[in-house]
């Protein structure tokens, strides 16, 4: 009777992950051999990584990224001007303890997304805080949030966003409106958090991909500044990916 109270309280208090490791220890005959301590332990630390799990699994839900990437499944085989020693770094996330942006750039099928949504991913890992548009959606949203008066309450959350990536970058040249809507939201980034660019333009061709030159001028010496550029090359990755795959191809050691 004692045992099963101690885990309805453990539920009520929502205490999940210790409530599922005590009911585990019940099962097990040997746990007594365990000291008092070493049993509080294991429940505490069964607690912390049900916590842990679901904060991840929170932070990656609201970061709807375009595509479940990560770090450690980057392809380093396919020469794509790829620095090993510099995602690895990124990968601690300490560019965004610093709030500095990175901006991938590179022709179509690259990786440059897949790139993007790894770092984003590693930094839900850690805590932080990401969101993925592609920047048509995104102005679309900004324009709907205007129309709807929700505009403002998008702006703060916006800001209070760790990472905020921005892929396809540059495919559709931005109105004089759009351009001042989106200084809006990088000024509130400048200092205070991170952004990620992808885009198939290269950077010096981005200005002019924003109908506002003032506006343009703002967000470019905003983003640039002190940012980590990844410059892509290669062949598009669903094409080697798609020979690599085809029926009666030879095999090759590697």
């Amino acid at each position: 009777m004692l045992t099963q109270q101690t885990l309805e309280r453990l539920n009520e208090m929502r205490l999940k992950g210790m409530a599922e490791a005590f009911a585990s220890q019940i099962e097990q005959p040997d746990i007594r051999e365990l000291s008092f301590e070493e049993r509080l332990g294991l429940l505490v630390d069964q607690e912390w990584i049900y916590r842990q799990d679901r904060r991840l699994t929170r932070l990656l839900r609201q970061a709807k990224l375009r595509i479940p990437a990560c770090i450690e499944d980057i392809d380093y085989h396919h020469p794509r001007g790829l620095d090993r020693a510099l995602l690895q770094s990124l990968a601690q996330c300490h560019w965004i303890r610093s709030h500095q942006s990175i901006l991938i750039t590179g022709p179509t099928g690259c990786g440059k997304t897949y790139i993007a949504c790894a770092l984003a991913n590693a930094a839900c890992r850690r805590g932080f805080k990401a969101r993925y548009y592609r920047l048509a959606r995104f102005m679309a949203d900004l324009a709907m949030a205007k129309g709807d008066g929700t505009h403002p309450k998008l702006l703060q959350k916006l800001a209070k966003t760790d990472v905020l990536i921005l892929d396809d970058w540059g495919l559709a040249p931005l109105t004089e409106t759009e351009s001042r809507e989106l200084l809006e939201v990088i000024d509130d980034r400048v200092g205070s958090r991170s952004t990620i660019i992808a885009s198939q333009l290269p950077i010096a061709e981005w200005h002019g991909t924003m109908s506002d030159p003032s506006a343009a001028d703002a967000i470019l010496d905003r983003l640039v500044h002190g940012a980590y550029k990844i410059a892509l090359r290669g062949e598009s990755m669903r094409k080697v990916q798609a020979e690599e795959t085809r029926p009666g191809r030879p095999t090759t050691d590697t």
